[in-house]
């Protein structure tokens, strides 16, 4: 049985060759990371990031693997990136959760998910993530100043995000890292939007100065199907929740039902906890103008402006 020098030795000589392979592989390449925060845009908060400083970290060797896909909207190239470092990169846990490490290789701009597997005999870090697809390179931005001014969604997202005197609400996919409850999370599902009739819109001309906000020169009744999935509410509070919905839509007539909706319990779980969360579930067929959605996202807008997530 070896000693403990030895095996000490022994760690050091394996830690000492697999680090001098990663660098004759690499060359002591050098990949440069850019720092993103997260904004959002009032009142749909969908999510962009803009550039903020630039982090460079010597000493990995980055390998990418490329496997393309074909989808009904899209042929893209989906760039798998593995970057192995020789020291555990710190900046990665100190960035700001609500912040972006963006690295650049090749022109290709990626970013890490996870790290693993790591033997700590090898000495060696593994960090693994995607290249930003192009379908979403957009919401990387360089400058503030080159946010759109929004709104950006079409549907009825606006009138449901601005209801949020009981907890925040969010829209689906974009709920914060880590978010406890009470809070709301707003799905309008996709498909389900329609319209009654021949959709008529008029041109609403060209606004001065061209980066004003332009009302919406339409009256295009639509419906959209709404789930509502509440966490945190109590009976009592889910109740009292939805009252003032339909006293929202019966004082202000901006949307109305289209259905009689039920407040569902739903079942969320933890294994290591036993126990189930407060989540619930709101599903509503609404009926709305665009006009109305369109007026109710430009005055959060004028009166909100961006605002940054922090966590």
């Amino acid at each position: 049985m070896p000693s403990i020098a030895e095996s000490l030795n022994n760690q050091n000589q394996l830690q000492e060759t697999l680090q001098a392979g990663v660098r004759t592989i690499s060359q002591d390449q050098q990949i440069t990371f850019t720092v993103y925060s997260r904004q959002t845009i009032s009142p749909d908060d969908y999510v962009f990031y803009v550039k903020t400083n630039t982090v460079t970290i010597a000493q990995g060797s980055l390998h990418i693997s490329v496997d393309r896909q074909q989808n009904e909207d899209e042929t893209v190239d989906v760039n798998r990136v593995v970057f192995t470092s020789l020291v555990q990169v710190d900046v990665f846990d100190q960035v700001a959760p609500s912040d972006l490490l963006i690295g650049i290789f090749n022109g290709e701009k990626f970013s890490f998910r996870s790290q693993g597997p790591f033997y700590q005999q090898a000495g060696l870090y593994h960090y693994f993530g995607e290249a930003v697809y192009p379908a979403l390179a957009s919401q990387l931005i360089d400058s503030a100043a080159d946010l759109p001014v929004g709104p950006i969604v079409t549907n009825s997202l606006p009138i449901w995000l601005s209801q949020n005197s009981f907890a925040p609400v969010y829209p689906s996919y974009l709920v914060p890292a880590n978010v406890t409850p009470p809070y709301v999370s707003v799905h309008v599902e996709p498909d389900m939007t329609e319209v009654p009739s021949f959709p008529i819109y008029v041109w609403p001309g060209t606004p001065t100065p061209p980066t004003a906000l332009q009302p919406m020169a339409s009256t295009q009744l639509a419906k959209d199907h709404v789930r509502l999935t509440l966490y945190g509410f109590s009976n009592q509070l889910a109740i009292q929740y939805l009252i003032s919905l339909i006293e929202y839509s019966l004082d202000t007539e901006i949307f109305g039902f289209g259905n009689s909706p039920a407040i569902r319990d739903a079942k969320r779980t933890q294994t290591e906890l036993s126990v189930i969360a407060m989540k619930k579930v709101i599903d509503i067929d609404a009926w709305y103008l665009q006009s109305t959605s369109d007026a109710i996202a430009r005055r959060l807008i004028l009166s909100a402006g961006f605002s940054s997530i922090t966590t």
